[in-house]
């Protein structure tokens, strides 16, 4: 068994089909889309860390969103970028076993940290008597601690199980990068249990926090309404909608690209959608929070004439 998992050293990343003309339009693109993660979510980081205002649970579980948005395209979009600037769309077997654990943990602690999210929102609207200490630091920390052990549990089962297939030839996986499904395709072991654990773990580690956001929601939108301050339910529905907003497209794209019927399924259709929230979804995030709250609007202001009156 073990000759023959160590006789495959790389498998070929199809990518994204498209002309040579084509590809270099595509490197353009995703290049400029990645610069565009990395610094908006590197400035609302920033803008969090250095305005006192923004030290709530509430920011202090963006921040942590923003940076695991940063890994999440990292981890997917890089080696891509080199494989169309180099035309070797190769990657080796420990590489896609690498790209796989970080691609599921953190896709898996965006889904986690948005759930989080719509509790500290339920706890602030529905509970605010309470708030300060359901969600005292202490609690978000070991709320925090949670999220990353459960991911990395997730990532690292996979991962090992992935690692105890054979692979008897360099086959050509169809995808952009090492997503579970798309490699197990070309193992010549038996992968039931793979294909179980992905519908077991994957299953849990998607429903149950879209669960707890719809919980929250179905929760905070009558108390929302209930509220007779116009700047009350203003500053509320400032938080929630930018909030809701995310929760909309990330799980949108990720139920169309993972819960498809077979029927509709195509691999093209699942590589537009795991371009969309591995890449566009990170690369929104950050246009999202800062044009529909009011908060991050004023921190963002105050960031920026912060630096230019440091330079001058």
């Amino acid at each position: 068994v073990m000759e023959n998992k160590s006789s495959v050293s790389e498998f070929f990343l199809r990518g994204i089909l498209a002309s040579p003309e084509q590809q270099q339009s595509l490197f353009g693109i995703f290049l400029c889309m990645y610069l565009v993660t990395l610094t908006g979510n590197l400035l609302i980081i920033l803008a969090i860390g250095s305005d006192l205002h923004l030290h709530t649970p509430m920011y202090f579980f963006l921040a942590n969103l923003s940076f695991v948005d940063m890994g999440l395209t990292s981890s997917t979009v890089t080696k891509m970028l080199v494989n169309i600037q180099t035309w070797h769309h190769t990657i080796s077997y420990t590489g896609c076993l690498t790209q796989m654990y970080f691609f599921l943990m953190f896709g898996d602690l965006d889904s986690f940290f948005l759930a989080a999210m719509a509790y500290d929102r339920y706890v602030a609207i529905c509970r605010p008597l309470y708030y300060s200490t359901v969600m005292s630091p202490q609690v978000c920390a070991l709320m925090l601690v949670l999220c990353w052990v459960l991911t990395n549990i997730v990532a690292l089962t996979h991962t090992f199980l992935m690692a105890r297939l054979s692979f008897c030839v360099t086959g050509e996986i169809a995808h952009f990068f090492c997503d579970i499904t798309p490699v197990l395709k070309l193992s010549c072991s038996d992968t039931h249990i793979n294909e179980m654990m992905v519908f077991v773990l994957g299953g849990t580690v998607l429903i149950v926090p879209f669960l707890c956001i719809v919980t929250s929601y179905i929760h905070i939108v009558p108390a929302i309404l209930r509220v007779r301050t116009r700047g009350g339910a203003d500053k509320a529905f400032s938080t929630c909608s930018s909030h809701l907003c995310v929760v909309c497209v990330f799980y949108g794209t990720l139920f169309s690209a993972y819960l498809c019927p077979p029927s509709i399924a195509s691999e093209e259709k699942d590589i537009a959608a795991a371009a969309m929230y591995t890449i566009v979804t990170p690369m929104l995030n950050p246009f999202i929070y800062s044009l529909r709250n009011k908060d991050m609007k004023g921190a963002l202001k105050r960031l920026f004439s912060h630096r230019s009156i440091v330079s001058s």
